[in-house]
């Protein structure tokens, strides 16, 4: 492994900084156009700054008939020039029925169902990151920084735009400021450029520069706008200061609290960037879809604050950041080992109880920074740093003394123990590209808690080599993990993965082996459910790359993993797959897969540890999936999708289905329903474990002591959920999401001991292990962006959540029960107002 390392870090010394884009060999060139007075963004194209501006025309179509030249009918020419503040872009877009343009209205960075125009800008030429800016035929912005082909929508910058529908078509004019962009401080330069229109009548992306889909990624092919000349990057300097408003309502008690803060983005050079947030405020982050979780790893939920979702491409290499873990739930072990609370002992006279009657369920992030860009020649360099608060468990302690003579006294105290402590989380990302199309990445997390609590390092060594033509690829990594000040953890361990792959033209595939060793753990600051294990793996794909019959895109794969225990190489089971994707040219999509998994021993259900040598065995199955799409062009539309599973010799058996119709009533308003129903009978899965304290309060679990105990269940779950939104404007519009999960689990009274070949046996243990739980909340918003940058957002919230033995209600019965539940109702309203540092310095 080593010695992989050290030949692709000689493959690196030995590039060339600058790699021609040798598959992108009929590239469409023109030289930049210089002017003195500004266009006015008003989607009047009259300006005399677009009179002698040269004109990109002849657009070539990216799908679905890849090299086909753009119809007479949906011409489009555009222009590009530039002066000391920004670059701007006129387009001009023909339509037969201008009428007919869809025109969706939306929120930022949400396209729906409208037509768009995209300037796709890459000051560096790299090839690999681009930034994305479009503007709808409704006017809605969207804008998206671009890393190996990975769109990232988080990315926010303030630029303008304005459009107007005409009488043959639509045309949009935009200005992007230089603060927006990150470019070389050279006094002639040349950027990559592409412009892109999309056509939903017709289904069909268009292109300036053409890009040839057999081979390479979309990023590789930008035109090129040459000799821009004495432009110099601005300083970089916004803030974004906010304040907000909060009262939290709870089964009749009202908190109310307030927060200032701020956000800054500054330029360090022309080509890095800072980001902070100081006193951040995460008071309207949108609700994490909490299901019942009876197996046996952690419910990993989605990012839902803009600062950890923004900018966070460097930072996910490797897989060793999970952004949740800071300012999540505290480390608690409270919860894990009653222990230590006394809970009524007697002795010496003395009756002591402990209750715990504050313990916060979050951890407070006290500021957040990071740093990130890249040179000139390729080095991307990210850094990360935040900072989160103590966070402690109050505990109460009552001791009631016997003084004889039937007289007692009481005393009470408080005392403070601290569940998460005062904790500093860093990342550091060095990432070299080269070649256009190949990266090398060095990156290293680690976590310092104070006190006695543990600390924890992870580092990673990663590589993506494609050839010239971009036709193969060689992808893996080196990665490894210290734990330290902490007596339940092996402190060293390492996770190794390479695979190569082909991933151009029809026929695609893929071949690799990975592995983590027993003592590999990134889960302080990132996430992995389980290791020791190490896995064989492939794929086989096939894809239209044109139309063909009624087809307009169409996708076969074949997929499977051999997988064995990392420390005693036992196998432990074989998966073969093989999944189907098409789009009709009538714009319906269907797929399906069938999943085969052969008998498998599973050495994390038993709650063991996978070198105990305990597992269960799992029946032999067969998976059976299929889904749909309709057209969402139409007003009315629906998804849907259904699955079956088939457990062979075993009584088990899962299926389930989902179903989403939408309506589009107007291009303002739109609502969309999801009903989710899940069914397994006879599922077996883990109960507990009889243990000698167990046995000592209850005698009669005697014959089960040093036993793991599984149960059979039945598992039914509801998941329902509405979406809508309505826009006033662009600019304003009010949201709503909602989501109630229900979940039952009423065990069947059956119950087994797990045996030593991992098959389960019959016995006579009984016990209440029934579940019934519930997570029901609605999201209402009201977003109002009253300047550029600048937001107010009013924000409600009504949630329940409940978790009981009632396993047997019906549907209404179970709403019935939960409304008794104390509600929370929590209102908010934030303030975010943006301050470019060149407007100040203007003014003064």
């Amino acid at each position: 492994m080593y010695r992989i390392a050290l030949f692709l870090l000689v493959i690196l010394f030995f590039s060339e900084e600058n790699y021609a884009q040798e598959i992108n060999t009929n590239r469409k060139k023109i030289d930049a156009t210089r002017i003195s007075n500004s266009p006015k963004i008003d989607g009047d194209l009259n300006d005399n700054a677009w009179k002698n501006a040269p004109i990109a025309n002849n657009f070539i179509m990216m799908r679905p008939t890849n090299g086909d030249a753009e119809p007479a009918s949906h011409k489009t020419e555009v222009k590009l020039v530039y002066d000391d503040n920004a670059i701007y872009v006129s387009a001009k877009m023909l339509a037969p029925d201008p009428s007919k343009i869809p025109a969706e209205f939306n929120n930022r960075d949400n396209i729906g169902n409208a037509d768009f125009f995209m300037l796709m800008v890459n000051p560096n030429d790299d090839g690999q990151n681009p930034t994305m800016f479009i503007v709808t035929a409704s006017g809605v912005q969207v804008d998206s920084k671009v890393s190996n082909g990975n769109e990232d929508y988080n990315w926010n910058a303030v630029w303008e735009s304005a459009h107007k529908i005409t009488d043959t078509g639509w045309v949009v004019e935009i200005k992007i400021p230089y603060r927006a962009l990150r470019f070389a401080n050279e006094d002639v330069q040349s950027w990559g450029i592409n412009f892109h229109r999309e056509v939903r009548n017709l289904n069909a992306r268009f292109t300036w520069n053409h890009i040839d889909n057999t081979q390479g990624r979309w990023t590789q092919y930008d035109g090129l706008y040459q000799n821009f000349k004495n432009i110099k990057p601005p300083t970089r300097l916004a803030f974004y200061p906010y304040a907000s408003v909060i009262s939290d309502t709870y089964d009749g008690h009202t908190i109310a609290d307030w927060n200032v803060g701020m956000d800054v983005k500054y330029g360090l050079t022309e080509n890095f960037t800072l980001d902070a947030t100081l006193i951040p405020d995460f008071s309207q982050a949108g609700f994490d879809n909490v299901e019942l979780n009876l197996g046996p790893f952690e419910q990993q939920f989605s990012e839902q604050r803009q600062f950890f979702t923004e900018g966070t491409e460097l930072f996910s290499k490797g897989n060793l950041f999970y952004s949740r873990r800071i300012g999540s739930r505290p480390i608690d072990q409270f919860s894990s080992d009653r222990s230590l609370v006394e809970e009524d002992v007697f002795t010496n006279g003395k009756r002591t109880n402990e209750e715990i009657i504050d313990n916060p369920r979050k951890v407070q992030m006290l500021n957040a920074i990071k740093i990130s860009g890249r040179t000139k020649g390729g080095l991307g360099i990210g850094f990360f740093n935040a900072i989160t608060d103590k966070t402690e468990v109050t505990i109460e302690k009552t001791v009631e003394e016997d003084l004889g003579n039937g007289q007692t006294e009481t005393t009470t105290s408080t005392r403070k123990e601290t569940t998460n402590p005062f904790s500093n989380y860093n990342i550091l990302v060095l990432d070299q590209q080269f070649n256009q199309n190949s990266a090398i990445t060095l990156i290293n997390t680690n976590v310092t808690r104070n006190g006695k609590f543990r600390d924890a390092n992870a580092t990673g060594l990663l590589w993506h080599v494609e050839d010239k033509g971009s036709n193969y690829n060689i992808d893996g990594s080196f990665k490894m993990t210290n734990i330290s000040d902490d007596v339940n953890n092996p402190n060293t361990g390492y996770a190794f993965d390479t695979s190569i792959g082909k991933h151009s033209g029809k026929w695609r595939g893929e071949i690799g082996y990975n592995l983590e060793n027993k003592d590999y753990n990134p889960n302080d600051m990132g996430i992995l459910f389980s290791n020791n294990e190490q896995t064989l793996y492939g794929y086989l794909g096939y894809r239209y790359l044109k139309p063909k019959g009624k087809i307009n895109e169409l996708y076969h794969n074949f997929s499977y993993n051999v997988n064995f225990l990392h420390e005693s190489g036992v196998y432990t089971g074989t998966y073969l797959g093989y999944n189907f994707q098409v789009q009709t040219k009538k714009r319906f999509g269907y797929g399906g897969n069938i999943n085969f998994n052969s008998e498998r021993k599973d050495f994390f259900e038993p709650r063991q540890g996978s070198t105990s040598g305990v597992f269960f065995l799992r029946p032999q199955t067969l998976n059976v999936n299929h889904w749909g799409s309709s057209d969402y062009r139409k007003k009315f539309a629906y998804d849907y999708d259904l699955y079956f599973t088939h457990n062979k010799n075993n009584a088990k058996e899962s299926y389930g289905f989902g179903i989403s119709p939408r309506y589009r009533f107007t291009n303002q308003f739109s609502l969309i329903y999801r009903l989710n129903y899940n069914k397994t009978n006879n599922d077996q899965g883990y109960v507990t474990e009889i243990t000698a304290s167990d046995v000592a309060s209850d005698a009669s679990l005697v014959p089960y002591q040093d036993k793991i105990i599984f149960g059979q269940r039945n598992r039914t779950s509801y998941n329902n959920s509405l979406t809508g939104k309505y826009s006033f404007s662009t600019k304003s519009s009010l949201s709503l999401s909602f989501r109630h999960n229900w979940s039952k689990v009423p065990y069947k009274d059956q119950f087994f001991t797990l045996e030593n070949d991992g098959t389960l046996a019959n016995t006579n243990y009984q016990d209440s292990y029934d579940v019934n739980f519930n997570s029901w909340n609605l999201d209402l918003n009201y977003l109002w962006q009253f300047a550029p940058g600048s937001q107010l957002i009013a924000f409600y919230r009504n949630s329940i959540s409940n978790f009981n033995e009632n396993a047997t209600l019906s549907f209404n019965d179970n709403l019935n029960q939960l409304f008794e539940e104390p509600n929370q109702h929590i209102f908010s309203l934030r303030l975010v107002y943006f301050i470019d540092y060149n407007n100040i310095k203007n003014i003064f």
